[in-house]
């Protein structure tokens, strides 16, 4: 059995559960999954300054723990790279895993995330990883991250929208969905959007076999 340490960086663990369970769906049999709440965190990341805050529990985590694989359940990759300085064993960001998804489902994407604070950290990622040349946008949709858990229909509502007038823009391009917590409102907007939707949850799932 390999084993998968699913890392909620902040401290809701109602989305721990609700976004593990959607990430072991995509995953083979032979997977088992262990989700862990960053209880160092916020309840929420949020810019950059809970991303900081977040970041030594994230580390902390990994650092005690002994897993085949690591996962990194926030868009923001909450300490991605300080991550893999301290194992030797994979981690994966899903917002990293949903850039290279997009790349090669599209050619080219855009990312609707949460809040407007987020919007900085995700294009420097975007950035930092390579992603720039094809990345047409970053949007907010102003729905909170615990919104997207508690109120789920209205956050649906309001994501179709902005999505809509991302499609407008960007026929062509593959829509990111820039928040962990939007993997559990993915299946009830692909159907709605003729574009391609990349749950972030579901294209780290998809790249943990390759890896492992």
């Amino acid at each position: 059995m390999i084993r998968i340490a699913f890392i909620n960086p902040n401290s809701t663990t109602a989305m721990t559960e609700s976004c593990s369970k959607s990430f072991a769906a995509w995953l083979p049999d032979d997977f088992s999954v262990e989700a862990i709440t960053n209880f160092q965190a916020p309840t929420a990341i949020q810019g950059p300054k809970d991303g900081e805050l977040a970041l030594p529990g994230v580390l902390e985590i990994i650092f005690g723990s002994d897993f085949d694989a690591y996962v990194i359940a926030c868009f923001d990759d909450t300490g991605l790279a300080e991550a893999r300085a301290v194992t030797s064993k994979p981690v994966i960001g899903i917002g990293q895993a949903s850039f290279h998804l997009a790349a090669l489902s599209a050619g080219r994407f855009s990312v609707l995330t949460t809040l407007a604070v987020s919007v900085p950290v995700i294009r420097d990622n975007i950035e930092a990883q390579g992603f720039g040349r094809i990345c047409d946008g970053v949007y907010a949709s102003g729905v909170p991250v615990l919104e997207l858990e508690n109120m789920p229909d209205k956050s649906c509502k309001t994501v179709s929208a902005h999505l809509q007038k991302i499609a407008n823009q960007s026929p062509t391009n593959a829509v990111i969905l820039g928040c962990a917590g939007m993997t559990n409102i993915w299946s009830k907007l692909q159907p709605e959007h003729q574009i391609t939707l990349i749950d972030p949850v579901a294209a780290a799932a998809r790249l943990v076999p390759v890896l492992t």
